[in-house]
């Protein structure tokens, strides 16, 4: 049976209602659910870990003491569940929305659980996948400010997460020989240099070296992907990738760390303050991101064990 971590992200958030809405649902899998001592005891779970007590209410932001509680509480989840994984208890992991800021508080200062567990894996190559039934899109760039893009955006950038990338939709996907196309910078891909050079200049020599289909302006390549042209999409900055999945997909798609040494998953949300605690968060992205979970960690675990001695 695969084993699942779940971290029930910030204790002020919608994660622990839409983690429990999610583990209500029948799964073939074992789940271990990590948070604050009083909501992980009333979630329907094999195991239980807490990481500290949580004196607030769901849904009431608080001050900085509060936040700061909430992001320890959070953080602390999270490295928890990494060690699990990485020590071979569980399978894979699951995260439920936390809130930066708190995060940065309690002292966990990274621009994103991507980035922060490809640390606590010791320093591995990752990529930022989000993923859906219609439409996957993988992250060239993550949290960095607009105007930084352009000198991030390398060639050698592109390939790391491009063979990331494949190496994802082929170990974890199933997909033997995928297509993977990339999103080119600049509008119309540039003009032939009238709007910009990155795509004759990076992308395209990168696109030529991971073998990808080529690279195609921001607004035709999503629509090809959604027709069933690509696998997956290379989006050269977070808002362009993050908005073409979410448009298609909102509430559907899952957040995928590829290059982990174990499956990790994600809703498309966030902490959502402003609703938690009143039993109306929609728990259907979280359910895909459980489910999802579960099939990656089967794959890893049926991995683990035809390569292991005999």
């Amino acid at each position: 049976m695969t084993r699942v971590a779940v971290t029930l992200g910030d204790p002020r958030g919608i994660g622990p209602e839409v983690t429990a809405a999610a583990l209500a649902r029948p799964w073939d899998a074992e789940f271990t659910v990590i948070g604050a001592a009083e909501q992980v005891e009333v979630l329907p779970a094999a195991a239980r870990v807490a990481v500290g007590r949580w004196q607030g209410r769901a849904g009431e932001a608080g001050g900085h003491r509060d936040a700061l509680a909430a992001g320890r509480v959070a953080g602390l989840a999270i490295e928890a569940a990494a060690r699990l994984a990485l020590a071979g208890e569980v399978d894979a992991i699951v995260t439920a929305p936390a809130h930066k800021h708190a995060l940065h508080l309690a002292g966990f200062r990274y621009p994103g659980h991507t980035e922060w567990l490809a640390e606590l894996a010791g320093g591995c190559e990752v990529a930022m996948m989000l993923a859906s039934d219609r439409l996957r899109v993988v992250l060239a760039t993550t949290h960095v400010a607009l105007r930084d893009v352009p000198a991030l955006l390398t060639r050698e950038r592109l390939v790391a997460t491009g063979r990331t990338t494949l190496a994802g939709l082929r170990d974890w996907f199933g997909i033997a020989e995928p297509r993977l196309a990339l999103c080119a910078l600049n509008p119309h891909a540039g003009e032939g240099g009238l709007f910009g050079d990155e795509e004759a200049r990076v992308l395209e020599p990168a696109a030529r070296a991971l073998g990808a289909s080529g690279v195609f302006p921001a607004d035709t390549v999503f629509v090809r992907a959604l027709r069933g042209d690509f696998d997956a999409v290379l989006a050269p900055y977070h808002d362009v990738g993050m908005t073409a999945i979410k448009v298609a997909s909102f509430g559907r798609a899952v957040n995928v760390t590829l290059g982990l040494p174990f499956p990790r998953t994600s809703p498309d949300h966030g902490t959502a303050l402003d609703i938690a605690g009143r039993g109306v968060a929609d728990a259907a992205s979280m359910v895909e991101a459980v489910g999802l979970a579960v099939r990656l960690g089967a794959r890893a675990q049926a991995a683990r064990r035809a390569s292991s001695p005999r």
